[in-house]
């Protein structure tokens, strides 16, 4: 795809996870359709959050087996290192930064999110943790004693520091929660979760955020907005994403805190789709909603994939939440803010916390249990007449 103009089918702006099961997703029903894949990564479309989980965890899970073979075995056409710059939806084009014009039947934008960051010089010790070539600058910067401080508590930053204490790393992790995790857990379950981190040798420093940095010798010195300072041998970011939506919103579609589509994932061009973490779509059972997560990513990408090549099948999946951290397991649906009332349920070693509105769920967490997550999405969206009616209602699969 070096042409001056191209065509392709199906063209998709992105090469997240989204991306490669949309690839999955229209290979399924067009397998002659020409597809086009424009990524800023230099890798093709991977598996990104084996690079904070799995890799770090599972010695029989390698590297290779984070990728999705979209040219080998789907055809898709790569652009990598390139970057949609601009889209004419009169003229069904779109534009790169190196002057190439692709014209499309079809397009799909997943553009995902860009990682915040602080104030600091730029070295290649200190950085937003995002891709694969971040994942393996880190395995070398890991180990040995050394030091890492992790801005951030995030699903990254969290997981992040775990993994890094496990392999052999002091880590200093440093977050604006008063109790790691009390934005999302009820204060109990927050408490036994920053003790866990404490448990295994980690430096908490909560209530706090890192405002920016500077570089000392070979030290990095984290200026904190608590007037202290931290120095680390290297500094990983892990403050969560913003969406990039200057892409549609330059090309007039509907945007709000997401590209708006509707239960077909379409925009308000009936020509171009968007799924993933930018996509503000109708759930079922929870009503709008933008998720910046793994499982939605993957069958948003798979349902989009599958009606731009023409089946007629509404997304009507609500997508789960998840994270692995030492011993700790938890999955989650819905809203979970510890501000409203919640009923916490304790079941099969580990518990169930149900976010409660108008004495109805709104968000069900689940903790070191193993739960069959259609129930919790039936609860979701039939509640019980009293919350009373929840205790005993989800169990682990296991007994």
């Amino acid at each position: 795809m070096n042409n001056e103009e191209t065509y392709v089918d199906y063209l998709i702006i992105g090469g997240g996870i989204a991306a490669g099961n949309a690839v999955a997703g229209i290979r399924e029903e067009d397998k002659a359709g020409t597809i086009g894949i424009i990524s800023a990564d230099v890798d093709k479309p991977y598996e990104r959050p084996a690079l904070s989980k799995k890799l770090w965890t599972d010695d029989s899970f390698t590297e290779d087996q984070i990728f999705y073979n979209v040219s080998e075995e789907h055809q898709a056409a790569l652009m990598l290192e390139t970057e949609a710059t601009s889209i004419n939806r009169q003229e069904h084009t779109v534009t790169t930064n190196k002057g190439d014009t692709v014209k499309y039947k079809k397009l799909l934008i997943v553009t995902g999110g860009i990682p915040k960051t602080i104030e600091g010089p730029e070295d290649d010790r200190v950085y937003a943790f995002r891709s694969y070539r971040d994942y393996k600058k880190l395995r070398n910067l890991s180990g040995d004693n050394q030091h890492i401080a992790v801005v951030g508590g995030s699903y990254i930053g969290t997981e992040l520091a775990a993994n890094l204490a496990l392999n052999n790393t002091r880590v200093t992790l440093i977050y604006p929660q008063s109790t790691l995790g009390n934005n999302r857990f009820p204060e109990e379950i927050a408490a036994e979760y920053e003790q866990t981190y404490k448990d295994h040798g980690i430096k908490m420093i909560s209530g706090t955020r890192a405002e920016s940095y500077s570089k000392d010798g070979d030290e990095f010195v984290l200026a904190l907005n608590n007037g202290e300072t931290v120095r680390a041998d290297s500094i990983i970011l892990g403050l969560g994403v913003s969406p990039v939506l200057d892409l549609a919103k330059e090309a007039g579609l509907d945007v709000d805190n997401g590209v708006v589509v509707d239960e077909y994932l379409r925009t308000s061009d009936p020509d171009i789709y968007a799924a993933g973490d930018i996509a503000s779509y109708p759930d079922p059972i929870l009503g709008r909603q933008r998720i910046e997560h793994v499982d939605h990513a993957r069958n948003s990408g798979t349902a989009v994939g599958k009606v731009m090549a023409g089946i007629n099948h509404p997304y009507d999946y609500t997508p789960y939440f998840y994270s692995m951290v030492f011993d700790i397991s938890w999955k989650a649906i819905g809203t979970l803010d510890p501000s409203l009332d919640v009923l916490i349920d304790e079941v099969d070693g580990g518990k169930v916390v149900y976010y409660l509105k108008d004495d109805k769920p709104v968000g069900i967490l689940t903790w070191k249990i193993e739960p069959d997550l259609d129930q919790v999405r039936h609860l979701l969206d039939n509640p019980p007449a009293s919350s009373e009616h929840l205790v005993g209602a989800i169990r682990s699969q296991e007994n």
